[in-house]
């Protein structure tokens, strides 16, 4: 009845309720029966794929979408000074099977992500003209290329550029 109060009342923790007292002996109303559904989680609802913190789908089919928890910023130098930022919002897609791995090695993967960016930031033409399709596909190229060498077995497919932006300072 606790968790009932505490939840506002939804249909959900009416749902948890009346599981909990079954689970103590206590009967549903109007019923002689004990619960016959074992497919239900401790919360009484259906059970469903897991997601982690990054909205990767934790089934083993398929591909999931690994979100960085943050944007990378790359700094662009001419001559010996910082000229402008671009920041990059990046995901992975990868088998889904390896979405906690990849959630697991975030600093390795974001290093290695950054340190191609920084690579490609010293060309000097790839981040001067961010709507060049050639220079997008480059870019995800690379950064494909480079983590696929890193994590070979990590089922990484490709890379999806959500967001590009550059400051020019």
């Amino acid at each position: 009845m606790v968790g009932h109060m505490l939840r506002g009342g939804s249909g959900e923790a009416s749902a948890a309720s009346k599981v909990e007292g079954e689970a103590h002996g206590e009967k549903e109303a109007g019923g002689d029966h004990a619960p016959k559904e074992k497919d239900k989680d401790a919360h009484g609802g259906e059970k469903k794929a897991k997601k982690d913190d990054h909205g990767a789908s934790s089934s083993s089919s398929g591909s999931a979408y690994f979100k960085f928890s943050r944007e990378f910023v790359v700094p662009i130098i001419q001559n010996e000074r910082v000229a402008s930022l671009v920041i990059l919002n990046i995901n992975i897609e990868s088998d889904a099977a390896m979405s906690d791995k990849l959630f697991s090695q975030e600093p390795v993967i974001r290093d290695v992500v950054m340190t191609t960016l920084i690579e490609i930031s010293g060309d000097g033409k790839t981040f001067q003209s961010m709507t060049s399709i050639e220079n997008y596909e480059t870019l995800r190229s690379l950064i494909l290329g480079a983590l696929q060498k890193k994590f070979p077995d990590m089922g990484i497919k490709n890379i999806l550029i959500l967001d590009i932006a550059r400051q020019d300072l």
